[in-house]
């Protein structure tokens, strides 16, 4: 089967237990398939970790969760040299791997832990390794953070610095789903319930187990975005809206009052291998603009920094992105 019907089947297999999040599902695949990190935001109960968890039961990865805390220290997420007793290989000290060691780590409520802790997923999230005790170690080659926090409650946070908002592909934002979809999440859940409750012993043994999507998939996908057409009018779009939010005064006045700090190379780049992986899961060998303006939101939203007057004026990030793609032309 080719790489491309296989992805689908994870998405329609992740869309089981996932009722109206569709857009969600397909930017945690352009994060998987695209090689980086998303950041997950919306209130309690939008079923963040329930969509990580679909990603990581469909696909064959070693999954783990991290719940950040304010007392949480950074060898708890990276791991520590343990002292060993009497070992027979003479090595006293071994290295002790953290749960930062997995294909898929879901880092929820990553904005409850303090800065350092925060700061102990920056080497692995841009890097992929990991030094402790001035040794380093290396990431397998599968390896995202899907890290989550709530937008409204600020008692008890600690809000992620540019810095290292900068090191996500994608800000996601989830919503509240329609009232049709809502129905229908109360009628999965019930279901799930009820199947637990009356599901016997015979019946697991008789179902077998569908197998999970094998994470050469995931390798071949990426090789095959890796080779996707961009033509150079496509480049010079991504790199002007970029340039856009760094000199606003030179495409609008709005623009020039609310934007105070612009995206880095690093937005340029995410554009880039988004809008190819959109591409390809929309079964094109090319970018076009329609894939662009599609992940510009979710590649751009963590990046702007706004300004007061912004703020003030009730003008979300995502009201500037909007205001950009209308006034930057497109090719």
């Amino acid at each position: 089967m080719a790489a491309l019907d296989e992805i689908n089947a994870l998405r329609d297999r992740m869309g089981e237990s996932i009722i109206g999040q569709r857009d969600v599902i397909d930017r945690l695949l352009i994060g998987l398939l695209a090689n980086g990190n998303l950041l997950l935001e919306g209130l309690p109960g939008l079923a963040k970790t329930r969509a990580v968890k679909a990603l990581a039961k469909n696909l064959e990865c070693d999954y783990s969760r991290i719940q950040f805390t304010p007392d949480l220290l950074p060898a708890d997420v990276t791991g520590t040299e343990m002292y060993v007793q009497g070992a027979a290989d003479g090595e006293q000290f071994r290295f002790q791997p953290g749960p930062i060691f997995a294909n898929v780590v879901l880092a929820d409520e990553i904005n409850r832990a303090p800065a350092k802790v925060q700061a102990a997923l920056l080497e692995a999230m841009e890097e992929r390794q990991v030094t402790v005790a001035g040794t380093t170690h290396q990431m397998e080659p599968l390896f995202m953070v899907l890290a989550t926090q709530n937008p409204v409650e600020q008692e008890g946070t600690y809000p992620l610095p540019e810095a290292q908002m900068d090191r996500f592909l994608m800000h996601v934002n989830i919503l509240y789903p329609p009232l049709e979809d809502e129905i229908e999440v109360i009628r999965l859940v019930r279901g799930e319930e009820q199947a637990q409750l009356q599901e016997q012993a015979a019946e697991k043994a008789a179902k077998a187990p569908r197998e999970p999507i094998s994470q050469d998939v995931v390798f071949q996908a990426r090789r095959e975005i890796a080779g996707l057409h961009c033509a150079e009018a496509m480049e010079v779009y991504m790199a002007t809206i970029v340039q856009a939010t760094r000199t606003p005064e030179d495409f609008g006045e709005n623009l020039a009052k609310w934007i105070e700090l612009g995206g880095s190379p690093r937005a340029s780049l995410a554009l880039d291998r988004c809008a190819r992986a959109h591409a390809w899961m929309k079964g094109r060998d090319y970018v076009d603009p329609e894939d662009i303006q599609a992940i510009a939101p979710d590649v751009l939203r963590h990046r702007l920094a706004l300004s007061y007057e912004a703020q003030g004026s009730g003008v979300s990030a995502d009201d500037v992105v909007a205001e950009l793609l209308t006034l930057v032309a497109v090719p």
